[in-house]
């Protein structure tokens, strides 16, 4: 299923209030397209997906969960060096994960019972929800611009207009108050001097340099626990080597200053990244909204089949599954021909499990705190492990001390013993 666009609507020529402004800091807009040169543009996901799907989600929305950086050896079998440098050492990789759950559109805050919990690499994830909040945020002002326009008809006496009647549905939901001033700032964003944080996400080469001549790179990384996605610093160009506590926005501005742009600093927005990851509710409903939700007056009262929105079906299609153990009813495990997916279903629950207790840090680090340390292929131990090894560690070396100090008594007694038979024989 394809996410179409309505038409954009013609505007009078004349007070347009959102038509496309010239950018008047052109040191800002220069430095931010100097950025944007390097960047990786968002990957329209149409095409890597064929459009059918037997899973029905259409009672379902996305839920984010988590992002988590985690560190691991490359993958490598059979003894192959794929996981080995050029000088014949294991390396670790950085892989960037996102927890979301598809969770019934009449419990998406709850979501505790009938949902299916996925895990996804954050490339992917933050293609297919850019890309899906983007096109919603041109349809929304897009109409916002209608509504004000077919507001301003209505108080100069024009409300019986057909046109203004057929679409009056799509106002329901729009506050021509609020909107006319949301989508000035977005579209005038550039000249109040920010940068879209969402075109920062595919890890971009930065203009600043240190003083030994290393670029940096901007790209998005986890924060406050995997609850949330923020653009960070990183120090290669895969962005797997977290700068820690670096603020991207005064790398951006020293990069401009030496870019002598005269210090002009750029902000990021995060008004579209941050709704990849809202703190309550969903990303989005998995059920297509028709374009014309006027009540079905236009079809004799016939309803259309459900169509499921393009996010869900690619998120769904590319991510591992954990379903039958929460219940969810339709997914691919309760298909007879699946059975690839319930042999796999196991490894990628417990795997979804351990991203999830919070053994990693947000660099992927392992966490070595709380009691609780991880070892060097993930595998954790508790303080009352911890506790039973020093125990027996401790025991071994007291038992070994006693023994020495038993044998030593023991040949000292034997010793006197022969030596005083000894003198009795003399």
């Amino acid at each position: 299923m394809k996410f179409v666009l309505p038409a954009i609507l013609l505007a009078t020529a004349t007070a347009n209030p959102f038509a496309p402004k010239q950018t008047r800091n052109t040191k800002k807009a220069a430095y931010a397209a100097s950025l944007m040169r390097g960047a990786t543009p968002l990957r329209r996901l149409e095409d890597a997906y064929d459009g059918q799907v037997d899973v029905d989600l259409s009672g379902y929305s996305v839920k984010f969960e988590k992002c988590q950086f985690v560190k691991q050896y490359e993958g490598g079998e059979g003894g192959n060096n794929n996981n080995k440098n050029g000088n014949g050492e294991q390396f670790l990789s950085t892989k960037r994960f996102v927890i979301f759950r598809l969770c019934p559109d009449s419990s998406c805050s709850s979501c505790n019972y009938n949902y299916g919990e996925y895990i996804v690499d954050m490339d992917t994830y933050l293609e297919s929800t850019l890309q899906y909040k983007q096109e919603e945020q041109e349809t929304y002002c897009q109409s916002c611009q209608q509504c004000v326009e077919m507001q301003a008809n209505a108080n100069n006496g024009d409300a019986n207009d057909d046109q203004n009647n057929d679409n009056a549905w799509m106002c329901n939901n729009i506050d021509t108050s609020t909107c006319y001033d949301e989508c000035q700032n977005i579209e005038n964003m550039e000249a109040n001097g920010y940068m879209d944080a969402s075109e920062l996400t595919g890890c971009v080469k930065m203009n600043y340099q240190d003083n030994y001549g290393n670029a940096y790179y901007a790209g998005a990384m986890c924060a406050s626990s995997g609850t949330r996605i923020k653009i960070g610093v990183f120090s290669d160009e895969q962005c797997s080597q977290v700068v820690e506590d670096a603020d991207i926005e005064t790398y951006l501005a020293y990069g401009n200053n030496n870019d002598n742009n005269n210090g002009v600093t750029m902000k990021l927005s995060y008004h579209l990244l941050k709704q990849t990851f809202p703190e309550s509710g969903c990303v989005s409903s998995c059920l297509k909204q028709n374009e014309n939700q006027n009540n079905n007056n236009n079809n004799n009262g016939e309803q259309q089949a459900a169509e499921v929105n393009e996010i869900c079906e690619n998120l769904y299609e590319v991510a591992g599954k954990c379903e039958s153990t929460h219940g969810f009813k339709t997914g691919y495990a309760n298909y007879d021909n699946y059975e690839n997916q319930i042999r796999n279903e196991e490894l990628v629950c417990d795997f979804i499990s351990s991203v999830s207790a919070g053994h990693y840090d947000q660099t992927g680090e392992i966490v070595v705190s709380g009691g609780r340390t991880t070892l060097g292929g993930g595998v954790a131990t508790t303080g009352g492990q911890k506790f039973a090894l020093t125990f027996f560690i401790l025991g071994s070396v007291g038992l070994a001390g006693y023994a020495a100090m038993l044998h030593q008594q023991l040949t000292k007694g034997a010793k006197a013993d022969l030596s005083r038979q000894g003198g009795a024989m003399a």
